[in-house]
């Protein structure tokens, strides 16, 4: 199994969507580089789509479409997904359709992973990755996968949780904009561009 890597951006987008809709299921991708270090895979991006209807499949494809076109412009390649339970106790894996669609991605890319954001830690006092990594394997002679805990990183540890945890306190949450919010107003930008800086220089937007 892979070692798993999230850099900042990732990090702090996926935590942002799950913050800015506590009371609510959400769900999204992680974009990945095309080619692994060795058995390191780099997870540069994330990707929310939807707080509303998750598994919609009409809504979801079109999301994946557009996503996949997206990724290929960047050099990047549909590398993981991740989902949060409006469930605030809830962070494990079982059989969903959260399951099926990060079985449908690893089908298309085999080191994809799974994130599952892990509510009790999603805290102003942000003082370690509120998420839980799995990464798929498969089961011996039985030609099927599955899902296991993973080792993972995040990029500049310490400094991406201090500003994370910075940017919660000043409501930057607020301003993610997923899947969802693009289908009610096309004007909205799902690749949350102005995210896409370091958390240093986000924070002097707040």
């Amino acid at each position: 199994m892979c070692d798993y890597k999230l850099s900042e951006r990732a990090y702090s987008k996926l935590i942002f969507h799950a913050a800015k809709y506590p009371h609510q299921a959400v769900n999204g991708l992680l974009l990945a580089e095309k080619s692994s270090k060795g058995s390191l895979v780099e997870i540069v991006d994330a990707i929310p789509l939807f707080h509303q209807c998750l598994y919609v499949t009409p809504m979801a494809e079109v999301a994946l479409m557009q996503i996949d076109a997206y990724a290929e412009r960047e050099g990047l390649v549909i590398g993981g997904y991740y989902a949060a339970s409006e469930n605030f106790y809830e962070n494990q894996i079982d059989k969903t359709p959260a399951t099926k669609i990060a079985d449908k991605i690893q089908e298309n890319f085999k080191n994809a992973c799974f994130a599952v954001v892990d509510n009790k830690l999603v805290t102003l006092q942000h003082d370690r990755p509120a998420i839980q990594v799995y990464g798929c394997t498969s089961e011996s002679g039985s030609g099927s996968t599955r899902w296991s805990k993973a080792k993972f990183t995040l990029a500049q540890s310490s400094q991406t949780l201090e500003g994370v945890s910075l940017l919660l306190k000043r409501g930057a949450m607020r301003d993610v904009v997923d899947f969802d919010n693009h289908l009610d107003n096309p004007e909205n930008d799902w690749t949350n561009d102005f995210l896409n800086q370091s958390l240093n220089d986000l924070q002097k937007l707040y």
